[in-house]
């Protein structure tokens, strides 16, 4: 009797370390990945600020605009380069040099502001694109109107 009592005993305790070890194993090992996955990629907006629909010959516009990322990392960059279809003007970042049609430049904030300057008296129309590190793009239209500043009259020279 007393050898089944310890046989039965040592197949409890068995058990009971094995049960122990399978959820030692479970709960104390490591993933299988050896780096962590890190999200690098964020989908972006852009939010502008309303506009005036006309400019006329020489007057300037001021562009608020707006970068909204669905997510925040720290090696990703922002550039902006536009294109002028139709009329004259120049693009340019408060103090800096206007900007070549097509050509890209980097943006320091996600919150900045441009100048647009009509140097025409037609209509004009132009595409703003500003893209992220990872080749995201997003694309603004503006579309401007020559105010008509009333009637020209002129007169015989006496």
């Amino acid at each position: 009797m007393k050898n089944l009592i310890c046989r039965w005993e040592i197949s409890v305790v068995s058990v009971f370390l094995g049960v122990i070890a399978v959820l030692a194993m479970t709960f104390l090992s490591s993933c299988d990945k050896d780096a962590l996955d890190v999200q690098e990629v964020f989908p972006f907006e852009v939010k502008v600020m309303p506009v005036p629909k006309e400019i006329g010959m020489g007057e300037s516009v001021e562009i608020r605009f707006s970068i909204i990322s669905k997510g925040n990392y720290s090696g990703n960059s922002y550039q902006i380069r536009y294109f002028q279809h139709d009329g004259q003007g120049r693009l340019n970042y408060k103090g800096h040099k206007p900007y070549l049609p097509n050509d890209l430049y980097p943006l320091a904030e996600k919150e900045f502001r441009l100048y647009y300057t009509s140097e025409s008296f037609v209509s004009q129309q132009f595409d703003v694109w500003i893209s992220d590190s990872f080749g995201n793009e997003k694309q603004i239209s503006f579309q401007f109107n020559n105010k008509t500043l009333g009637p020209i009259i002129f007169e015989p020279i006496r």
